[in-house]
């Protein structure tokens, strides 16, 4: 999964279910009172038996799930948000401890960081996947090979990326929803979500010059890389209010994002264009000396806005989670203002912290 200019690596980016032996005691039973927080007990293994739809077919998931596993490259946020704390995660950006952004390290609380898997292009690490014992393995934002999932399935119920969507394309809402429904808390994911759509359409009333103006986003890697329509990033543009390049999708194909031609560098002339970069000084001195991109009215116009890879609002920039989104707008959302402010004077800043 492409991040950015170092995205390349990133490309191609366990035994049967528990029971739940402790459910009868939480709920409560004729011979002992009920204990505190039972009722929640009660309506988390209710909602078990589960069965969830993916890309090859369907899982069942029998229980509640104790011990998970996260393929899928920002699913470790949802589980967070919904109160677990996953056994192992897969790194992607950052290089954090446990594979756990500073957006959701405090959902941690006292428990044990994850062990950090790594997908080095050529899949998950199926043996060091076994050997933490899950009972639910997670691959919603991911790109698993249908070879991959029959191997997983062996070690556990494997819940693959929806079908509906290309590979690294599922929106954060539905990811966190259909990992809600994973874990049995679909009505908590739903308010998770609702929260932070709430967030989004607070930022889009208070910017209304956002509704309608044209956006993209894009990493000088390999030339140019811009990001499509299904990708997490350029949903964040759209659920701003962007509306993102007529053609785009024309020109991408069914994937999340591609290299652009010279000819094409006019998709890039847009209201806003945000890029994703290793260094900004560096890779805008570079992106300017390219005539044909300086020469387009996004630039002369002062609209670019650039974003460091190497921080944790860059991080946060291309994670796109239930948990990392509210951190990354509160940055980014003010650099997009001063970009399509209409004044060319406005210096398209980047957060101090």
């Amino acid at each position: 999964m492409l991040g950015s200019s170092r995205g390349a690596r990133l490309v191609a980016a366990l035994a049967s279910a528990l029971l739940l032996f402790s459910t009868a005691a939480a709920c409560g039973s004729e011979d002992e009172p009920e204990k505190a927080g039972s009722d929640k007990a009660s309506s988390t293994s209710s909602a078990f038996p589960v069965t969830l739809a993916h890309k090859y077919g369907s899982t069942t998931i029998k229980s509640e799930p104790k011990r998970i596993v996260t393929v899928g490259l920002t699913d470790q946020d949802a589980v967070l948000a919904l109160g677990k704390v996953p056994v192992g995660t897969t790194e992607w950006l950052g290089g954090y401890k446990g594979a756990i952004g500073p957006w959701a390290a405090d959902k941690l609380g006292g428990e044990k960081a994850p062990t950090v898997l790594k997908d080095t292009g050529t899949g998950p690490q199926t043996e060091k996947i076994a050997a933490l014992n899950p009972d639910l393995i997670l691959a919603v934002y991911g790109g698993l090979t249908k070879e991959q999932y029959t191997t997983l399935s062996k070690f556990a119920p494997v819940v693959a990326q929806p079908k509906e969507f290309n590979d690294f394309g599922v929106p954060w809402q539905q990811q966190t929803e259909v990992i809600g429904k994973a874990l049995g808390q679909e009505s908590k994911a739903k308010d998770l979500v609702k929260g932070v759509e709430e967030g989004f359409a607070s930022a889009a009333e208070e910017n209304p010059e956002f509704a309608g103006s044209s956006a993209v986003m894009a990493t000088p890697y390999d030339g140019i890389f811009v990001f499509g329509s299904q990708d997490a990033r350029s949903r964040v543009l759209t659920d701003l209010g962007f509306k993102l390049p007529a053609d785009l999708d024309k020109v991408i194909g069914d994937e999340f994002g591609a290299n652009i031609s010279k000819e094409r560098t006019d998709l890039l002339d847009t209201d806003a264009i945000v890029w994703i970069v290793s260094d900004t000084a560096k890779d805008s001195a570079k992106l300017h000396k390219n005539a044909l991109y300086s020469d387009l009215k996004v630039v002369k116009d002062a609209r670019e806005v650039f974003v460091a890879e190497t921080g944790d609002f860059g991080n946060s920039v291309s994670f796109v989670s239930v948990l990392s989104l509210p951190y990354m707008l509160d940055r980014l959302v003010p650099q997009l203002a001063a970009a399509v402010d209409g004044d060319k004077s406005t210096k398209v800043t980047a957060p101090t912290s």
